[in-house]
């Protein structure tokens, strides 16, 4: 078992259900939280609360909050307010560009990163955004990669970790993902063996372990059906069914209907629906608006279409490495009876581990906000394990 001294205190424990009466909102708090580890950011996000009816109120807050910890000198802290601040900025608003890029150089200051850790991968007509973090005498590689709203930098707390354990990491912003969509304008793809392909090729990597958090649960099993150099996969969270994700948040009685619009390919009726429904609920509007600029759509329909391609009930069979699959009892993104479906469809893995997180545990949410830290905990014994 490894040295857990190295992980604990990292990540707070518990995930906090009273900072916002939308839950959507209420989960990204928690998530901006967990990374910061800063109990003060949870009293100033409860004290501004009342006052957050929309998200032009809720980017204003966490703005003022983001200016208010620079100026006390938690560049953290600092950061993650402005990361809060631009997640829900639409992608039309100037002020998404300067928060983020804000955010990122934020973030590079304070874990002190120096130029020769950071990499622009060539890729298609840009690039892929990628950070190199090797100890000494490495025992092993470790490349990882974020899902469907999430940044690089945002995995560093993760990363670091892992590079004091001794691992060689590569962490990288895929298509569709952080500066390589912002900048480069390379939207999503569903065949995310290319981009690991590329940063394999790139940094020469062989025998490597590969980790996807979120969306990236389906894409880490999609490069790994692709890919021999990874021999060993990490799924946190499992994700075999992206466009049964979006359904998710689409009232029951209403799924059917969709369904039938998408196989009809009736797009203008179908998007008509959605433009009524997304003015009801602010997930279903944020998760549409991102969906279609992370994967380069026009419209709703478009981006519904491409989800289905986000499927890994073809390509299992393919995966014939060590598999860990990690879920969350409660994950209101993922249904839980997908964990079970993609376990038993990876017949031809070497080895199978499945671990859902619990209530208990505090780790019960969506990438176990609530208790980051076990998490880790668990993919590194498993990883400490297997290479035994």
């Amino acid at each position: 078992m490894l040295n857990n001294k190295i992980i604990k205190g990292r990540f707070p424990i518990g995930f906090y259900n009273d900072l916002h009466p939308d839950f959507s909102i209420n989960y990204q708090m928690n998530r901006f939280y967990n990374w910061s580890n800063d109990e003060d950011m949870l009293k100033e996000m409860k004290e501004v609360s009342p006052s957050i009816h929309n998200y032009e109120e809720y980017i204003n807050k966490f703005l003022e909050l983001s200016e208010k910890s620079l100026k006390d000198g938690n560049k953290l802290k600092a950061a993650y307010y402005l990361r809060g601040a631009e997640f829900y900025i639409k992608e039309s608003d100037p002020q998404k560009h300067s928060c983020r890029k804000k955010f990122i150089s934020l973030m590079q200051e304070y874990y002190n990163i120096k130029e020769n850790q950071y990499f622009k991968v060539p890729y298609e007509n840009g690039f892929l955004s990628a950070y190199r973090f090797t100890p000494e005498n490495p025992k092993g590689s470790f490349v990882m990669f974020g899902g469907f709203d999430s940044y690089v930098e945002e995995l560093f707390a993760i990363a670091m970790i892992i590079k004091d354990l001794g691992y060689d990491v590569v962490c990288f912003d895929g298509p569709g993902q952080g500066s390589t969509l912002e900048d480069y304008k390379i939207p999503m793809t569903h065949e995310w063996e290319k981009p690991v392909k590329t940063i394999l090729d790139f940094f020469q990597l062989d025998n490597v372990t590969l980790l996807g958090l979120s969306l990236g649960g389906y894409f880490v099993l999609r490069a790994a059906a692709f890919e021999n150099r990874v021999k060993r996969v990490i799924a946190d969270d499992i994700c075999k069914d992206f466009y049964q994700l979006v359904l998710r948040q689409i009232p029951l009685n209403l799924k059917e209907k969709i369904n039938a619009l998408i196989i009809d390919q009736n797009s203008q009726e179908l998007n008509a629906l959605l433009e009524g429904l997304a003015k009801e609920s602010l997930m279903l509007e944020w998760a549409l608006n991102q969906g279609m600029h992370t994967t380069g759509s026009q419209t709703s329909y478009d981006f519904l279409s491409k989800t289905k391609l986000y499927n890994t009930t073809e390509i299992s069979e393919k995966v014939e490495q060590d598999v860990l699959l990690l879920a969350a009892q409660e994950d209101h993104y993922i249904p839980l009876n997908q964990f079970f479906e993609q376990g038993i469809i990876l017949k031809n893995v070497r080895s199978l581990t499945m671990r859902m997180f619990t209530k208990k545990e505090n780790a019960q949410n969506h990438c176990h906000l609530g208790n980051i830290g076990l998490s880790i905990e668990v993919i590194l014994n498993w990883l400490e394990e297997i290479t035994q």
